[in-house]
């Protein structure tokens, strides 16, 4: 197996990222310092990352290293980071996941974002359903100030909205009442959804993340999670392959 796809496995990061950490000089196989992501490596390699071992020391799956990943679905709280860790001690998403294995945030919510969020060990997985190219879709619940939302407001939010660092995708938007929006985007820009609400003159007041690829938040109460069953995994990895017109399902 290449070096960067077994720290990808390894849930280090996802795969690009952890190319980037081969690059960098931060791995070693066997006690020397290793630049090349494509590098081919074994169950008998011992591979580390600044001088750690990875999960389970030596190998793909001696000692306590998973052999099976985990994703867990949780409903965020607001003022809950979406990061494993953070430098000024606020809650992140990872805490309120107890799980004996080290896990991350599938791409990132704003701390004053609620809503859907997977976490997990499988670097692949994630990679796939957050990097731009795949097209996954994500569900967004708006509530926005500027009064009844029209529909020259709703047809930009359709066909893109011109932004500080460009042109959106186009996106799906419905009324779901006079001042409440369901977004459904492709993309992942910093704050997007803000920024498209701001951008058609409805800034939001609250904003909550319903639905990620073909899971729904239905049924979680916030701050709750659960580990997702082996058949939601598997649509989760369906919905990375590229895009896929089929509407969110329910989170069982």
């Amino acid at each position: 197996m290449r070096l960067g796809k077994h720290l990808a496995h390894a849930g280090v990061a996802s795969r690009r990222a952890a190319e980037k950490l081969v690059f960098a000089g931060r791995v070693s196989v066997n006690g020397e310092i290793v630049t090349d992501p494509a590098r081919d490596v074994t169950e008998l390699d011992d591979v580390q990352l600044d001088g750690s071992p990875l999960p389970g020391g030596p190998g793909f799956g001696g000692g306590d290293f998973p052999t099976t990943r985990v994703v867990y679905a949780l409903n965020k709280p607001a003022g809950v980071v979406s990061t494993a860790k953070d430098t000024h001690r606020r809650p992140t998403v990872v805490s309120l996941v107890p799980e004996g294995r080290r896990l991350y945030p599938v791409g990132r919510l704003d701390a004053d974002t609620t809503g859907l969020i997977l976490l997990t060990d499988d670097g692949d997985l994630a990679h796939r359903l957050t990097h731009p190219s795949f097209e996954v879709p994500k569900t967004y619940r708006a509530r926005v100030d500027g009064g009844r939302v029209g529909e020259a407001a709703l047809r930009r939010l359709r066909e893109g909205v011109e932004l500080e660092d460009g042109m959106t995708a186009p996106a799906g938007a419905r009324l779901v009442e006079p001042s409440e929006v369901e977004i459904t985007i492709h993309e992942g820009r910093k704050r997007q959804v803000r920024r498209m609400c701001d951008a058609v003159g409805h800034p939001v007041i609250r904003l909550s993340r319903i639905a990620f690829g073909p899971l729904r938040l239905d049924g979680l109460a916030i701050g709750a999670h659960r580990q997702l069953s082996p058949a939601e995994v598997e649509r989760l990895r369906q919905a990375g392959q590229g895009p896929d017109p089929a509407t969110p399902g329910r989170l069982a």
